[in-house]
């Protein structure tokens, strides 16, 4: 696996530590005395690195600000619905049979296309967070090797998956200045998957 995809594939983590799980995890720590650095061996952690970065904390509140207004919009479709079904239903008594049967099947093709949007939105917010942690990556992804090279690394290992290591072997507070100093936001939106591919041009015909 390579550095860009290691990264690509933990950013999704990132974005759920909160200042209250990071506090709570050093006051539940106990004091221990470490061993003495091992002379090539860096240890980092990706989902720290984006989670405390300025990019990653923007992100995390872009994609929050996308997903309340899908909500806003679906839960005002929803109240719609149910608000013509529950008028419907108190006018089923006064209605003709064929009417109501008509209406009441208008109303179900209105809900069924709700749910359909609905699934949309769910597949587009996810396609979002990972066009958007992708730029993340992107952008980490040679600040990893740059503090590897510059701290003389000769093995990188991810701290999440160790039990206890120094401190003086992690590299991720460093790579998060570097991180911070190259980008801290950059401007995306929902993804919309219902827009039509756009259509291939055709070739140019060759010149003899």
């Amino acid at each position: 696996m390579t550095i860009k995809n290691l990264v690509a594939a933990t950013c999704v983590a990132a974005l759920s530590l909160t200042a209250s799980s990071q506090a709570f995890a050093q006051a539940a720590a106990p004091a221990i005395t470490h061993g003495p650095a091992i002379p090539g061996v860096c240890v980092m952690s990706i989902e720290g690195v984006i989670g405390s970065s300025t990019v990653g904390k923007y992100v995390q509140t872009r994609l929050q600000q996308i997903a309340t207004q899908v909500g806003a919009e679906l839960k005002a479709e929803e109240a719609a619905i149910q608000n013509d079904a529950k008028a419907l239903d108190a006018r089923k008594a006064s209605m003709d049979q064929g009417a109501f049967e008509k209406a009441a099947a208008d109303l179900q093709v209105r809900a069924n296309a709700y749910q359909r949007k609905a699934q949309l939105r769910e597949r587009e917010m996810q396609a979002t967070q990972q066009k958007a942690l992708g730029r993340v990556g992107q952008e980490l992804d040679p600040i990893i090797r740059q503090v590897y090279q510059q701290r003389q690394c000769s093995v990188l290992l991810q701290r999440d998956a160790l039990v206890i290591a120094n401190p003086a072997m992690d590299i991720s507070p460093t790579m998060t200045t570097a991180l911070n100093a190259k980008i801290t936001q950059f401007a995306f939106d929902r993804e919309r998957l219902d827009q039509p591919a756009a259509a291939p041009q055709a070739a140019a015909p060759v010149r003899k």
